[in-house]
C-alpha cells in the first residue's frame, strides 16, 4: 500500500488529497503575496507552503508512476 493512502502510518497531512493540499498551498501563496504578515508569520507560512509542495509532488509522483505502469502491461 502507498504512503499517500495508508492511514494507519500517515500523519494528518499526509492524509490530504492532492486537490486538497493544492487548494491549501494557492491559500498559503495568496496570504504570503498579500503580505501584511510578521517575520514569523511569513515564515510559518513560507514553511506550510513547502510542506505541502511536497505532498503534491507525491501524489503527482505516484499518479505519473501509475500510468507508465499501466503503459507497460500488455495489451488484451
Amino acid at each position: 500500500m502507498d504512503a499517500m493512502t495508508d492511514d494507519t502510518k500517515a500523519g494528518p497531512d499526509e492524509r490530504l488529497s492532492y486537490e486538497q493540499a493544492r487548494a491549501e498551498l494557492a491559500s498559503v501563496v495568496e496570504r504570503l503575496e498579500a503580505g501584511g504578515t510578521s517575520l514569523e508569520e511569513s515564515l510559518a507560512l513560507w514553511e506550510r507552503g513547502e510542506a505541502l509542495a511536497v505532498i503534491c509532488q507525491r501524489w503527482l509522483d505516484g499518479a505519473r508512476a501509475r500510468i507508465e505502469a499501466a503503459r507497460q502491461e500488455p495489451a488484451s
